[in-house]
């Protein structure tokens, strides 16, 4: 195909179509009138030789092609926004650069508030947007990372991104204060016979330390489930579960939060937490600002 020949205002007008399903809120959104918008829209039908937005009802449907092209197209416009907003050095004081990372709630309740103060001091007009590194993103990290600055996740889950490490963590079991299952130190039998509340489970949603105790012939009878790890106290205290927790996390809580920490009986590999980024980020000035806002974020708040 000859790129030359195509008019990057239908990448536009294609992403917030299929965004916004229907010409009246796309036209809203950008800027445009109806009639302009139905002419990009009618330009868009001849060249993929598909309908894209089909009314059944009151509503618009994505076709099947639409459907696909959804996600390609806000890929492909942001990393055209990329392109065309580069500088050749970055001033963080005069940037309104919106920096966007994917993370958990245990690494915001770690680092987030200290990143947002380095970046609150020296970007002021800038943006931080941080958003849940969901199961299905971290499957994905290679096509997500070209529109989103930074992955923050332990080591493990994804390869053959540029990463630079930013701190260790330890592991540790959290029961009720008042569970008398667990008199003084935890047992293997113990992580065998109560029942669990664990995060991110599923085939290849686990913690590090989840899949150690797999390998150790231990599979947890889990309880309850969840996709947050500010959750796992409230699921904790007052019941007979069991639950596996950061220590820099378990350091946060209230003296109140009705937990017991305890030393796993196993030799639980420490967690490694660090950022990941697509590679065609590595020279980008920005990027290598953000990347060093997190590496002094970890040193100044965890040492």
């Amino acid at each position: 195909m000859n790129l030359a020949g195509l008019d990057l205002n239908l990448l536009v007008a294609l992403d917030a179509l299929l965004q916004q399903r229907g010409v009246t809120r796309a036209a809203a959104q950008l800027g445009l009138s109806q009639p302009a918008l139905s002419a990009s829209l009618a330009r868009l039908r001849r060249h993929f030789g598909d309908e894209l937005l089909t009314r059944v009802g009151n509503e618009y449907r994505l076709t099947p092609l639409a459907a696909q092209l959804k996600e390609r197209a806000r890929i492909a416009l942001a990393g055209v926004e990329r392109v065309f907003t580069a500088q050749p050095e970055f001033d963080p004081a005069s940037s309104s650069r919106e920096f966007s990372l994917l993370v958990s709630d245990y690494m915001v309740a770690v680092l987030g508030d200290t990143v947002a103060q380095l970046v609150g001091a020296e970007a002021p007009h800038s943006r931080l947007r941080y958003a849940a590194n969901t199961p299905e993103r971290v499957d994905r990290a290679d096509q997500v990372l070209t529109t989103t600055d930074l992955l923050v996740i332990p080591h493990g889950f994804v390869t053959d991104l540029s990463h630079q490490d930013l701190y260790r963590d330890e592991w540790v079991c959290v029961v009720s204060a008042d569970n008398t299952a667990v008199a003084g130190e935890l047992t293997l039998d113990h992580l065998r016979d109560l029942p669990w509340a664990v995060t991110f489970h599923g085939p290849t949603a686990s913690t590090p330390a989840g899949r150690q105790l797999r390998m150790l012939g231990i599979e947890p009878r889990v309880q309850v489930v969840t996709e947050t790890f500010l959750t796992v106290p409230g699921l904790v205290a007052g019941t007979d579960r069991i639950a596996l927790l950061q220590r820099h996390l378990v350091e946060l809580l209230p003296l109140n939060s009705g937990l017991r920490a305890l030393r796993p009986p196993f030799d639980a590999t420490p967690l490694v937490e660090a950022m990941w980024w697509h590679p065609m980020y590595d020279d980008d000035p920005g990027h290598r600002y953000l990347r060093d806002v997190l590496a002094r974020a970890a040193r100044q708040a965890l040492g």
